[in-house]
């Protein structure tokens, strides 16, 4: 795998487990379960999506800050007024926030904000940006490019650890295909395969990878079942007026109900989820 002297595994147990705070962590026996809307749209939308989802086996919530869209005329996010809105429901609710940074100048924004910063496909290779979030001193969220290939994937992990950060988690999130009847392809081979070459925990986005809520359960499974050691799940109070993404996004009640059809797949594999009060006392 060309030289990646640190990503690579060492020994078939080699397992790096990230502490992202002091509750949350990625890579152990615990599985992650990361929801939340594409993008921050007030303080409302997201006090609404953490108060439902604190009763679920949630630990993190997502919402995009800064939205890379591939029209200029579409929404571009609230910037340092969503930031400001993540952490006051991180705070409100003691739940850690991941959000994605597109370039140099946003980090020491975001670093102050969140509590794991998220680079995106189209900047997977955006290697001055990578090099920057090496001295980010947070944890990163790595997604695949979407024509990248796993080798390429791995050595952009490299360019962030070779900055002087180890904490970096891989995101397969679906490659681009001739087939457009998903939005992409999610590569499950590929989830297998990096858990063999790495020692970084692995997520998966079956959201962005097919683009359609209905297969969104479907592809969660499957990922648990090849050994992601998460899902990056999309949902929203009411998903058809999400601002961004709206297709693929599931309801509150959607998201609640899919982490307990979780369970038995990752008791089966030999994983666990986080283990919450009963839905039914859940805020709505």
């Amino acid at each position: 795998m060309l030289d990646a002297k640190l990503v690579s595994k060492t020994h078939p147990e080699h397992q790096t487990v990230i502490n992202i705070s002091d509750t949350v962590t990625v890579g152990g026996q615990e599985l992650l379960m990361i929801a939340g809307p594409c993008a921050v749209e007030s303080l409302e939308q997201m006090e609404q999506v953490a108060r439902y989802l604190a009763h679920s086996s949630v630990q993190m919530l997502r919402g995009g800050v800064f939205k890379p869209r591939t029209s200029p005329y579409s929404f571009q996010g609230l910037a340092l007024e969503g930031l400001h809105i993540l952490r006051e429901i991180s705070q409100r609710y003691n739940i850690p926030v991941v959000t994605e940074v597109m370039s140099i100048e946003q980090i020491e924004s975001v670093v102050t904000y969140a509590d794991m910063l998220q680079i995106g496909s189209r900047n997977m290779q955006n290697f001055e940006l990578l090099k920057a979030l090496g001295k980010a001193g947070k944890p990163v969220l790595l997604k695949r490019g979407l024509a990248a290939t796993i080798e390429e994937f791995v050595m952009a992990a490299e360019y962030i650890l070779s900055h002087g950060n180890p904490d970096v988690i891989l995101c397969e999130r679906g490659i681009r295909s001739f087939d457009n009847f998903t939005r992409n392809v999610l590569d499950l081979g590929a989830v297998a395969a990096l858990k063999q070459l790495t020692h970084l925990p692995v997520i998966v986005d079956p959201s962005h990878a097919v683009g359609k809520r209905e297969l969104v359960e479907p592809l969660a499974k499957a990922a648990i079942a090849c050994g992601a050691d998460g899902l990056i799940i999309e949902c929203h109070p009411e998903p058809e007026k999400s601002v961004s993404d709206a297709r693929q996004a599931l309801s509150l009640e959607d998201m609640a109900e899919l982490v307990n059809r979780l369970r038995p797949v990752a008791l089966a594999v030999g994983r666990e989820m986080l283990q919450v009060p009963s839905p039914a006392m859940a805020l709505v």
